[in-house]
C-alpha cells in the first residue's frame, strides 16, 4: 500500500481552492444523460476512477461518450457530449466492472433492471464485500431477478430483467443511492413507482429526471414522509456542469477551523437540500464559516472557514442521513473540541468502503484521541483535546478514501509526522487532494 506523510504541525492554510465535481450528481448525470434521447452535454464532470466507471458503463451498453475542449478546473473532465436513448442502448459484452464505486454499482442495477438483458456487474475487493441486499429486495419486489453472493448479497451481481411492475416502497435504511435505484428501475416500469422516506436523503436523482421531463412528482404522506413518484417516461436531454463536491470542501473547511490561523476559501460548492448539514454542525461548535450563495438556478456556493476555538455538539440520527459522507472530517473537528461530541444513527457508515465507523474510531485512536463506538445507537463520541495538538503516529485508512484524507487533515494540527498507509484510494474520488494540500499549506 502507498504511504502518505504529513509533516504535521502544518503553518496556517491560506488561499482559494476548488475541489472535484460532486460525484453523487456526476454518477448522475451519466446514468440519465445515457437514457436520455438525444445528445446531453455535462461540463466539468470529476476524473475520479469512480466517476470514471460510471462512464465506461454506460458507454458499454451503448451510450457514446466524446470529450470536447480542455479542462476548465483540475481534477475535472472538459466538455462531455453524451448521445443516448432507447434506440441505442444495448446488453453489455461481458461484465460490467464498478471499481470501488458502491454508488456507481447500485444505480447501474437500477438503470438496466428494466431492459430485457442479463448484466453481470462486479467491482474490486473491496466492493464486493459491500452488502447489495438493499438494492436487490426492491428490485425483485418490482420483478427484476438478481442473483448475488452468500445473505449480505454482495458482487458478482446478475441482473435479468424485463418487464417490471411499479411499486410503493418504504426503504428501511436512509439511503440516496436505494431511492435512486429504484426511481431508475421506476422509468421503466407499469404503473407508478412511489419511494417513501422518513428521512430526507439527498435529491439529486429526483431533481435530473425533473430537468429532463420525466413524469416525476414529490409530496408528502400522512405520516410525515417525503414521497418521490415516478412512471414510465422519455427523457430529453440534459445539460449541466457538475459543481464542486460538498464532502470534499468539508476537509478543507474543518482543516481551517482546526489550524490556527487559517483562512480558506472552498469556492463553487453544492448546497443545495440535504448536502450542507456538515455545515451547520461546525456551525453549532463555535466554527467562524461564511456562506455567499451565488445567483443561478442551482444552489452554489463560495464558503469561507477560518480558525475558531470549537466546542462539542450532538449529532442526531436525523440529521445523519444528509451529512454522512462527511462524519469522518467531522470527527476530527470533534477531536480538536473541548468536551464530548456524540454522533447517533451511524448504522449506514457500516456499508461503506470499509466498516467506516470501526476506521473512524480506529484513526482516531492513532491520534491519541478517545473515541469509542456503541452498538447499541449505531453511535460514535470524540473526547476532543480542547484546541491542543493532537498525537502523531501511523494511521491505516484501509483503502478508504475518505478516512485517508479526514487522517491527513487530522495530521496537520499534530505534535509530528504522520504517515497515512492505504493513501492509493484518494484516487477514486479526489486525486489532486495532495496538491490542492501543498498549495494551500505554503
Amino acid at each position: 500500500m502507498t504511504d502518505f506523510v504529513v509533516a504535521g504541525p502544518a503553518g496556517p492554510l491560506r488561499g482559494v481552492v476548488r475541489v472535484p465535481g460532486d460525484k453523487s450528481i456526476a454518477h448522475r448525470s451519466l446514468l440519465v444523460a445515457a437514457l436520455a434521447d438525444g445528445e446531453s452535454e455535462v461540463r466539468a464532470l470529476p476524473d475520479g476512477d469512480d466517476v470514471a466507471r460510471s462512464a465506461s458503463a454506460v458507454q458499454r451498453i451503448g451510450a457514446r461518450l466524446v470529450d470536447q475542449g480542455p479542462a476548465r478546473h483540475p481534477g475535472t473532465r472538459g466538455v462531455v457530449r453524451i448521445s443516448g436513448g432507447r434506440s441505442c442502448l444495448h446488453a453489455p459484452d461481458g461484465a460490467l466492472d464498478m471499481g470501488n464505486s458502491g454508488t456507481a454499482m447500485r444505480l447501474m442495477c437500477g438503470l438496466v433492471a428494466p431492459w430485457p438483458w442479463s448484466v453481470t456487474l462486479t467491482g474490486d475487493a473491496s466492493l464486493r464485500r459491500r452488502p447489495m441486499r438493499r438494492i436487490a429486495r426492491p428490485l425483485r419486489m418490482m420483478g427484476a431477478h438478481v442473483d448475488c453472493q452468500g445473505d449480505d448479497c454482495t458482487a458478482p451481481l446478475q441482473i435479468d430483467g424485463g418487464h417490471l411492475d411499479g411499486i410503493d416502497y418504504a426503504p428501511p435504511e436512509a439511503s440516496a443511492q436505494v431511492k435512486g435505484a429504484v426511481l431508475l428501475a421506476g422509468l421503466g416500469a407499469e404503473g407508478e413507482t412511489v419511494v417513501r422516506e422518513r428521512y430526507p436523503t439527498r435529491t439529486h436523482t429526483e431533481d435530473l429526471l425533473a430537468a429532463c421531463g420525466a413524469r416525476v412528482t414529490v409530496d408528502f404522506d400522512d405520516e410525515g414522509r417525503r414521497c418521490v413518484r415516478v412512471s414510465a417516461s422519455k427523457l430529453d436531454p440534459l445539460s449541466i456542469e457538475i459543481p464542486s463536491d460538498p464532502s470534499h470542501g468539508a476537509f478543507w473547511i474543518v482543516a481551517a477551523c482546526t489550524v490556527p490561523g487559517s483562512n480558506v476559501t472552498v469556492q463553487n460548492l453544492y448546497v443545495g437540500p440535504a448536502r450542507a448539514g456538515f455545515l451547520d454542525v461546525l456551525r453549532r461548535m463555535g466554527a467562524d464559516v461564511t456562506v455567499e450563495e451565488k445567483p443561478g438556478t442551482e444552489p452554489i456556493a463560495d464558503v469561507t472557514a477560518a480558525y475558531a476555538p470549537l466546542q462539542a455538539t450532538d449529532v442526531d440520527a436525523g440529521e445523519v442521513p444528509g451529512l454522512i459522507d462527511e462524519i469522518p472530517i467531522l470527527a476530527v473537528a470533534a477531536a480538536h473540541a473541548e468536551g464530548v461530541t456524540r454522533f447517533s444513527g451511524l448504522g449506514e457508515l457500516r456499508a461503506k468502503e470499509s466498516d467506516r465507523l470501526a476506521t473512524v474510531v480506529s484513526m482516531l485512536a492513532s491520534f491519541g484521541v478517545d473515541a469509542v463506538a456503541s452498538d447499541d445507537v449505531d453511535g460514535l463520541s470524540v473526547t476532543g483535546h480542547g484546541g491542543r495538538h493532537l498525537g502523531a503516529g501511523r494511521v491505516d485508512a484501509h483503502l478508504d478514501h475518505r478516512i485517508a484524507m479526514a487522517a491527513a487533515v487530522a495530521a496537520l494540527y499534530s505534535d509530528g509526522p504522520t504517515t497515512i498507509g492505504g493513501w492509493e484510494a484518494v484516487a477514486t474520488s479526489y486525486p489532486t487532494f495532495a496538491e490542492d494540500l501543498a498549495g494551500l499549506a505554503r
